[in-house]
């Protein structure tokens, strides 16, 4: 079986894109056709055999449908394709993926290009919620040349602005799921821990790095290396799934639903050393903060998951905005949140408010590059499309 398919990478992350149409009808084959495609599941976690990275920020897959029905410019659902599982997880959105959604629709003819901005409007089917792209555009093409950075990606880019529409309860329905600005879980192994869970683009559950015996200045390999760390920080964000009515149990939230909540250790602003060495003083940042991904630590800091950092650190009493509070307060000239991260430094402003007795958020508006990569054609063999039992 052969299917259409173009290779984007949006942000810090690397999907394949579909169309809709061009995929089999029948979900348990498309599954199929998609983990095969990808080289999933490879007990060797290499992906060798497939169009999979190898990585969480890699075996990402993005199927693209007609938004009429929607009354917008498309669809957008995301996947987070396991690696060594076979499972395709739908739970939450990417938004580093979604910064490439615009500029697909607009190479692929989806919608009117106009210059020197072409904005396009899709719903994420994952979690019901618009978002507005603003798409650089040049001869009716995205136009990928630019010179704005982001930590993680070597090479700059043309600047794609997303808006997220009313980004709270993405996946929970509530801003705040739990209704309390911080609820205190007992884990196994840890006991009582005080966490905070947000729900803004994609829901997350934050943890001070003290809580689990960190300082925020752990290089991500030496936390990955430590398989009873990582164990230990699963429970925790397996329990938080549960305390956020994402999960019936643990043990389903790490089986079934491995993508979210995602967990977050965040803490005062520190000075530390990134990935690539680079020294950042605890000036230039409002928090220090790591986010797993898929079980490792995320690189950089996925998208959706500055955004509802940026919308934490503003209600106050979370674990996000006591963070903040010891660094003062600091942020940008914009009055943005800085986040540090492994790889640098991701600024993001929210400005969440009380309302009718809970709290809300309007729009977040983030800033990302993307390139098109490569198009061409997706192959599995026939006799591979047989669904691999579970």
């Amino acid at each position: 079986m052969r299917v259409p398919a173009v290779v984007m990478r949006g942000g810090t992350s690397r999907a394949v894109f579909f169309h809709e149409q061009d995929l089999p009808g029948q979900p348990a084959s498309r599954d199929q056709f998609i983990l095969q495609a990808y080289g999933s599941p490879d007990p060797y976690a290499r992906q060798v055999d497939g169009l999979g990275g190898a990585t969480s920020a890699t075996s990402k897959v993005a199927v693209i449908g007609s938004g009429v029905e929607h009354g917008v410019d498309v669809t957008f659902t995301f996947g987070q394709v396991s690696i060594e599982r076979p499972l395709i997880d739908r739970t939450g959105n990417c938004g580093n993926i979604s910064a490439a959604v615009g500029p697909f629709a607009v190479d692929e003819g989806l919608v009117e290009a106009t210059e020197p901005v072409t904005t396009v409007r899709f719903l994420n089917v994952n979690t019901g919620k618009v978002i507005a792209a603003h798409v650089p555009t040049n001869g009716k093409r995205f136009d990928p040349v630019g010179d704005f950075e982001i930590p993680g990606v070597p090479t700059p880019g043309s600047r794609i602005q997303l808006d997220y529409l009313d980004p709270g309860g993405a996946v929970t329905g509530k801003l705040l799921p739990t209704g309390q600005v911080r609820d205190t879980l007992r884990v196994p192994g840890l006991g009582a821990i005080e966490v905070s869970i947000v729900d803004a683009a994609n829901p997350l559950v934050f943890v001070d790095w003290r809580s689990i015996g960190l300082t925020g200045l752990e290089h991500p390999d030496e936390i990955d290396s430590d398989p009873r760390l990582l164990a230990r920080l699963e429970s925790v964000r397996a329990h938080a799934a549960v305390l956020a009515g994402i999960s019936s149990t643990a043990e389903h939230a790490s089986a079934l639903v491995p993508s979210v909540p995602k967990l977050a250790i965040v803490g005062q602003a520190r000075e530390y050393h990134t990935t690539d060495g680079a020294r950042l003083r605890a000036n230039e940042s409002t928090l220090r903060a790591s986010m797993m991904s898929m079980g490792r630590v995320h690189r950089a800091f996925a998208l959706t998951g500055a955004i509802c950092t940026s919308v934490a650190a503003g209600i106050p009493g979370t674990v996000v905005a006591e963070a903040a509070a010891g660094a003062g307060q600091q942020r940008d000239a914009d009055g943005r949140v800085v986040i540090g991260h492994p790889s640098g430094v991701i600024a993001m402003r929210a400005e969440p408010y009380p309302s009718g007795g809970a709290w809300t958020v309007d729009v977040v508006s983030a800033y990302r590059t993307a390139r098109r990569l490569m198009e061409g054609w997706a192959l599995v063999p026939d006799e591979r499309m047989t669904p691999v039992a579970r």
